[in-house]
């Protein structure tokens, strides 16, 4: 199979549990480019978009899910992004010193909170926090699926050199097996899981990853599914956030400046309105330029 940037999911017969493996490349690349995070920051973004790519496998519709954390310590915001079909994105806003060693996320964010927010392109939107009493992502997944989906669900996450991988199992209700089937299996598959080392997660193709922990009880896999980085970025929607500046502040910017000059925090691209230009959506607000 292709290897790069994909999303794998499998099934282990005569059980109810289900599992996920991704590997990504590329789009943690595109995301990190025009970026200058510190390398700690660069390993939190890539499991974040790992996790965000194996939890959008979850979804049973078209949307959006998005896991954002907050805080008021050295990194003030962690977010990573995945439409329904694979689309990821993410960013993050930090200030490390150099000198700092501190690699663990409750206390980069401080006084933080975190939460996973899922956006349908029709209903409601949900969101949930996620309990930030582990030291790291994996493990406060871990139990937010235990507090709000109460499904027994474990994630190995790692990331490192441009490279993110992950890898989730996860026990759904009861309707294959045997509750105690499935217990066992679940006992059994998780202590395999626990065996990976995160090098061997990081650097090995999926499917030797996926032999190697279940040669004894093979899972079923399903065609692997491309991920890929894209941000919804567009002229329009900077035209949207210059009219809602309002006419005083678009004549500032036209006085002052001549032109104004907006970058996605995302993907680095930048749209120019030049005097022209905000001369037009000066007219659609119903004003004259000074």
């Amino acid at each position: 199979m292709t290897d790069t940037d994909i999303r794998q999911r499998f099934l282990f017969p005569d059980s109810d549990i289900r599992g996920e493996i991704v590997r990504l490349q590329a789009s943690v690349t595109q995301a990190l480019a025009g970026h200058d995070y510190p390398m700690v920051i660069e390993g939190l973004l890539g499991e974040a978009l790992s996790a965000v790519s194996l939890l959008a496998g979850t979804l049973k519709f078209e949307g959006r899910l998005s896991l954002q954390a907050q805080g008021q310590g050295a990194l003030t915001l962690l977010l990573a992004e995945s439409t329904h079909d694979s689309e990821v994105r993410a960013l993050a806003r930090a200030d490390i010193p150099a000198e700092s060693a501190e690699t663990k996320l409750p206390a980069l964010l401080g006084d933080g909170v975190m939460a996973i927010t899922i956006r349908p392109e029709a209903g409601a939107q949900y969101q949930g926090l996620v309990p930030m009493e582990r030291t790291d992502l994996a493990g406060c997944l871990e139990d937010y699926f235990a507090q709000s989906e109460q499904l027994p669900t474990r994630l190995w996450l790692a990331a490192g050199n441009g490279h993110a991988a992950g890898l989730l199992l996860q026990r759904l209700p009861n309707r294959v097996a045997s509750a105690a089937h499935n217990a066992d299996t679940w006992q059994h598959l998780t202590t395999l899981a626990d065996t990976l080392g995160l090098e061997e997660l990081l650097d090995l193709p999926a499917d030797t990853v996926l032999h190697r922990l279940f040669h004894e009880t093979p899972p079923q896999l399903s065609t692997p599914s491309p991920i890929r980085f894209g941000c919804t970025c567009s002229r329009e929607k900077v035209a949207r956030t210059l009219l809602s500046l309002g006419v005083g502040e678009l004549q500032a910017i036209l006085a002052e400046q001549g032109e104004a000059r907006v970058s996605c925090d995302f993907c680095s691209s930048e749209e120019v309105f030049d005097a022209v230009d905000l001369t037009a959506l000066l007219h659609e607000l119903g004003a004259k330029p000074h």
